[in-house]
């Protein structure tokens, strides 16, 4: 049982690390074909390809496995349609403050 939880693991480790080669690659070469061309922009060499990458998933996806950068929306959603008619306006009135009113009140969906 124990061998194959190390295989398995070892296995998951040898894709991540083939993955990140293979997507630091595919980055380097299409920067290098597109950005000097188009915006004038110097080529770049496969490490500053993998930290465009890590920068990326920081600014826009996270590492948390299994969601998305935008999986926030569900967590959202799900918390909406657990408040109170009175908890949702509450929270409306605070981003209303913040955000500035809009010219029509969001349509209260439908279940």
């Amino acid at each position: 049982m124990r061998g194959r939880r190390i295989f398995r693991v070892l296995k998951v480790v040898a894709i991540v690390i083939v993955a990140f080669a293979v997507f630091g690659f595919v980055v380097t070469h299409l920067w290098n074909y597109l950005m000097p061309g188009l915006f004038g922009l110097h080529a770049i060499t496969f490490w500053q390809a993998v930290g465009l990458m890590v920068l990326g998933r920081l600014l826009f996806g996270g590492f948390r496995p299994g969601r998305g950068g935008f999986g926030w929306r569900g967590e959202m959603k799900r918390r909406w349609e657990q408040m109170t008619p009175e908890e949702r306006e509450k929270f409306r009135e605070g981003m209303r403050g913040r955000c500035g009113q809009r010219s029509t009140p969001a349509p209260e969906p439908n279940h």
